[in-house]
């Protein structure tokens, strides 16, 4: 659900976790293909001998280019018996070149994970505008991602009461609540196998990045053009380090961290957000946009309306609750892009009286709900495939107990419902991936370009910074800014990535506008 209006109108945000909101989520609105057929593939033959058969566009939501073209093509299901009968169905999309002989295809991903690669190409033609002057421009829902073979964990009715009930559960931090938590993980995924089968266990980033090979080979590019962002940086990373032959200009914008931990994930982006709501206060006390006249006061206003809401939760007329989860998850949905700062103030002031409406409203387009239903499967997308990626390792409680207190001091008003994300995994099913956090240095792959916004909540300006580190050949270009990833927003990084794209070479830098 990305939040700016950077190159969307919505934001693909990356990973995180947390015991109150489950995740810091993005994706971005449904699109079904409806006048695209599936290619028949002979499974004796080679993957990388189908054809991508480019069909008409359907209908959307989207302001979808006239000229934009939509296929789908199949993978094999596990990676690892590429020879098997069972194959995935992933969908494309691309913006064909205005040359006629274009320099190859650069692929494009929004994060999420969960969120689908053909709605961000389809939805923000404009930002790459410059780049299909010499370049076929490709998106693809990855596999577990609508309308690509799609996972499914919940029925609307139980993603529901997950997202919005308000059932009483044991005290973070308890052997009692580890293993409600263990329990509870173990049911969802035994859910999402009753409702998608086998697939749910085959959606990790490493089979993503072997889909993306093949995608590679299947335009006839000898190597890969890409550009990541936010969680699609990980994609990104993960293929130079398992395909530096094939690296040929890569830029990863909002980058993660490729070794970090759930935890750490969690504890970084939870400073990120806390960090961000300040930068709002700065602003609103110096527009005088709330009675409070003191970031302090204002954090502090943050935190009672919290605490309130967790004692006292309020129950909206649909039989919905704003639980601090969804108060959480509301406050956040904003901090995603400055341009949509100016929705606090309504915001607060409705928690204080009472009034469930705005908060459901941002809740809800945070987790693409849109008239009571869910318009896509993010939700679902993104627990099965950070399970996937993320081996689930025995918590430790006392060492639990003690991070929770420091993310608490660290971040007074978000981290007090935080500090034990890192369970999100635990009593999952399927076996996470021994890889995933490692540190990528991709020893071979030709430059690749990182940028970081300073202000960025959602993926901090940090974890760029250890990016660029470990990658052998990475560049690091700076935007001095706030928000969530700065392609298609900052002028400066827009035309650096063009440039790179069409041969100047990857330098560091610095980007204001």
């Amino acid at each position: 659900m990305q939040k700016s209006k950077s190159v969307k109108s919505k934001i693909c945000a990356a990973i995180a976790g947390g015991s109150a909101l489950a995740l810091f989520l993005s994706g971005c609105a449904r699109n079904q293909l409806s006048d695209v057929v599936p290619p028949v593939v002979d499974k004796t033959v080679d993957y990388t001998k189908q054809e991508i058969t480019w069909g008409s566009c359907p209908n959307t939501n989207l302001a979808t280019p006239r000229d934009a073209e939509c296929a789908y093509i199949e993978a094999p299901l596990d990676w690892s018996k590429p020879e098997a009968k069972e194959a995935v169905k992933l969908q494309l999309t691309k913006l064909p070149s205005k040359s006629e002989n274009p320099k190859g295809t650069i692929f494009a991903n929004p994060g999420g994970p969960g969120a689908s690669g053909v709605n961000f190409v389809l939805g923000s033609a404009q930002a790459f505008e410059q780049l299909r002057e010499t370049y076929d421009i490709v998106g693809w829902a990855p596999r577990g991602v609508e309308a690509s073979s799609a996972v499914k964990c919940y029925t609307n009715q139980e993603l529901d009461e997950s997202l919005y009930g308000n059932e009483k559960t044991p005290e973070p931090g308890t052997q009692a609540w580890l293993n409600e938590v263990h329990k509870s993980n173990k049911e969802l995924s035994e859910r999402c196998e009753s409702y998608t089968g086998s697939l749910y266990k085959h959606v990790g980033t490493r089979s993503t990045v072997q889909d993306l090979n093949l995608m590679r080979e299947l335009v006839g590019d000898a190597k890969l053009n890409y550009i990541g962002l936010s969680y699609g940086t990980y994609i990104g990373a993960r293929y130079a380090e398992m395909f530096p032959q094939h690296v040929g200009k890569v830029v990863l914008d909002g980058a993660l961290k490729p070794d970090a931990d759930a935890s750490e994930v969690i504890a970084v982006q939870t400073k990120g957000f806390e960090n961000a709501l300040k930068n709002y206060w700065k602003y609103c006390v110096s527009v005088e946009c709330s009675t409070e006249k003191t970031v302090a006061d204002g954090m502090k206003m943050v935190s009672k309306l919290l605490a309130d809401v967790k004692v006292d939760p309020i129950k909206a007329a649909d039989g919905r609750w704003v639980t601090d989860s969804v108060l959480l998850t509301a406050i956040v949905t904003p901090l995603y892009s400055e341009n949509m700062w100016p929705l606090l103030e309504g915001l607060f002031q409705s928690v204080k009286n009472r009034d469930t409406g705005p908060a459901l409203d941002l809740a809800d387009q945070y987790h693409n709900r849109v008239d009571g239903k869910y318009t896509d499967n993010s939700n679902s997308a993104f627990t099965a495939i950070n399970c996937a990626d993320y081996p689930p390792q025995q918590p430790d409680l006392a060492a639990m107990r003690a991070d929770a207190a420091k993310l608490a001091q660290d971040a007074p008003v978000f981290g007090p419902y935080q500090g034990y994300g890192g369970v999100s995994c635990w009593g999952w099913q399927a076996a996470g991936d021994p890889q995933r956090a490692k540190p990528i240095s991709a020893p071979g792959a030709e430059p690749i370009l990182v940028i970081g916004t300073t202000g960025d909540p959602a993926t901090p300006y940090e974890w760029a910074e250890d990016l660029a580190a470990q990658l052998e050949s990475a560049s690091l270009i700076t935007y001095v800014g706030e928000g969530h990833v700065a392609f298609g927003r900052s002028s400066c990084v827009t035309q650096k990535v063009t440039e790179f794209f069409n041969g100047a070479p990857a330098a560091p830098a610095t980007c204001t506008q």
